[in-house]
C-alpha cells in the first residue's frame, strides 16, 4: 500500500509538471504539412521485350512473348520464319516509371523492369524501345537500355541452385527519355491552393491565419483539407518565390488524440493531447497448470494380473497478487503507462488495459491497432 501511495504521489507531480509540455505541438513549417495542389507525379507503364539473355529468358510456352517477337520483327520488315529463334534469350516484361512534376521534353527518368513470363533472370539483358503510357493512354516517355537486377540465379541443372535478391526485377537509371510534358498552370489564374496531408479544421484555420498575418486577407480555408490563396499582385510574375515564402511560415498543427498499438511487437505510440477521467485499474493474473505423470502398476507375485500403466493428474493453481492503481482526472497516457510499468505490467498488459479503459469511457482518444 505504501508503495502504491508513493507511486500515485509521483504521478500527480509529473502530471502537473508536464501539463504544459503536452498541451501544444511544436511549430511546424507549412511545407511539412501541406503541398500545392496540382504539383504531383504521374505513373507510366509500358510493355516490352528484354533480349540478349544467356538462356534465362521465357520458354516457348509463353505465347504472348512469341507473338510479340514476331510483331517486332515485322515492324523492321523481317518476315523470316521465327521458329529458329532461341526464346530462352528473350523475356516479356512490363516497364514502369514515375513522371515527376515540371519535367520537360528530353529529360530522363528511371525505369523498373518486371518479368511477366517464366524467365529465371533478366540480368544482363537489354530492354528494347518501349513506349510508356499514362492512364489516359498517351505516350509520355520511351524506355530503352541495359537492365541491372543486382541479383543472380546459379545452378548445375541437377536441382542444386542458389539465388540472390530478385533477378526477375531490374532497373535502368535514366533509362527513359521524356517525350511529352505535363502542362502546369501554377498560379496562371492568380490563385493557388494548398492541400493538407491530414485534413483538420483547426490546422486549416491556423494555416490561413498565418498566411493572412503576413500578406493581408488573401487566404481562406475552403474545407478542412484545402486552403485557397489569392496571389498578391507584386508576386504574379514570381509565383515560385511566393510559394517558397509561404512554405517557410511556421504553424502549430492540431490533431485528433490518438493511441496506436502494435500487438505483434507490444509497441505503444500516443499523442500528448490524450486525457483521462478518474478511474481505478487492477492488474493481476491467474495461472493454472495441469500436468500428468505416468506410473507403472505391477501385479502381486505369482498372481494372474498384468502390468498396467496409470496416469496421475496434478493440478496447480497460482494467483499472482494484483495491483490496484487509482488514476486522477486529466492524467495523460504517458503517466498511465509509466504507472503500469512500475507495478510490473508488460507492454501487452498495457495495451489490454488501455483498451479496457477506452471501453469504460475513461480515455478520450482514438485507439488504432496496426
Amino acid at each position: 500500500m505504501k508503495k502504491i501511495f508513493t507511486l500515485l504521489t509521483l504521478i500527480l507531480c509529473i502530471t502537473f509538471a508536464s501539463a504544459t509540455v503536452f498541451a501544444e505541438s511544436a511549430p511546424t513549417r507549412i511545407k511539412d504539412i501541406a503541398k500545392v495542389q496540382g504539383v504531383r507525379s504521374n505513373q507510366l507503364i509500358g510493355y516490352g521485350l528484354v533480349v540478349g539473355l544467356p538462356g534465362t529468358g521465357d520458354s516457348d510456352k509463353i505465347t504472348p512473348m512469341i507473338s510479340s517477337t514476331a510483331s517486332m520483327l515485322r515492324t523492321f520488315g523481317v518476315t523470316a520464319d521465327i521458329t529458329g529463334i532461341k526464346y530462352k534469350n528473350i523475356a516479356l516484361v512490363m516497364v514502369t516509371a514515375t513522371l515527376p512534376p515540371f519535367i520537360r521534353e528530353g529529360d530522363t527518368i528511371d525505369i523498373v523492369v518486371n518479368s511477366m513470363g517464366d524467365a529465371k533472370s533478366i540480368q544482363g539483358g537489354t530492354l528494347l524501345q518501349t513506349p510508356l503510357r499514362a492512364g489516359n493512354g498517351e505516350v509520355y516517355a520511351v524506355a530503352q537500355g541495359p537492365v541491372s537486377t543486382g541479383g543472380f540465379v546459379a545452378g548445375n541443372g541437377s536441382g542444386n541452385s542458389a539465388q540472390k535478391n530478385f533477378p526477375t526485377v531490374g532497373t535502368t537509371p535514366n533509362g527513359a527519355i521524356v517525350e511529352r510534358t505535363v502542362e502546369d498552370d501554377l498560379g496562371e489564374n492568380g490563385n493557388i491552393s494548398l492541400s493538407l496531408s491530414n485534413a483538420d479544421f483547426t490546422t486549416a484555420s491556423r494555416i490561413a491565419g498565418a498566411i493572412n498575418s503576413n500578406y493581408g486577407n488573401i487566404a481562406h480555408a475552403a474545407n478542412p483539407g484545402r486552403i485557397d490563396i489569392r496571389i498578391p499582385g507584386y508576386y504574379r510574375s514570381n509565383v515560385v518565390e511566393f510559394v517558397s515564402t509561404i512554405e517557410e511560415l511556421p504553424v502549430i498543427p492540431d490533431s485528433v488524440a490518438k493511441i496506436v498499438f502494435n500487438e505483434r511487437t507490444g509497441t505503444i505510440v500516443m499523442g500528448g493531447n490524450v486525457t483521462v477521467d478518474e478511474c481505478a485499474i487492477t492488474q493481476g493474473g491467474l495461472s493454472i497448470r495441469v500436468s500428468q505423470e505416468k506410473d507403472i502398476s505391477q501385479p502381486a507375485p505369482f498372481s494372474y494380473g498384468t502390468t498396467m500403466v496409470t496416469r496421475n493428474t496434478d493440478l496447480e493453481v497460482e494467483e499472482q497478487p494484483s495491483s490496484t492503481i487509482v488514476m486522477p482526472p486529466t492524467t495523460n497516457v504517458n503517466d498511465i503507462v509509466g504507472a503500469l510499468n512500475a507495478v510490473g505490467a508488460t507492454p501487452r498488459d498495457c495495451i489490454s488495459i488501455l483498451q479496457a479503459m477506452k471501453a469504460a469511457g475513461a480515455i478520450h482518444a482514438v485507439l488504432e491497432i496496426i
